[in-house]
């Protein structure tokens, strides 16, 4: 049984103009992010610390992009 692959990093780029405001989309995800995790429990130290560990991903992946440059 084969898997489908995730779209490559190109592949969401060009899809990017499909969504006509994607920092709305964003400020939505976020807000709806953040009610979800307190709702389940969650701390705001903790979330701060998944944001620091999104934040870290995010970093490493422009990082090793300049890299490719």
């Amino acid at each position: 049984m084969s898997q489908a692959l995730a779209p490559t990093r190109e592949q969401v780029e060009q899809a990017a103009p499909a969504v006509p405001n994607r920092e709305r989309a964003l400020k939505i995800l976020s807000k709806s992010l953040y009610r979800e995790l307190r709702q389940n429990g969650y701390e705001p130290k903790q979330i701060v610390a998944l944001a620091t560990e999104i934040i870290g991903l995010v970093t490493s992946d422009i990082k090793d992009d300049a890299r490719l440059d």
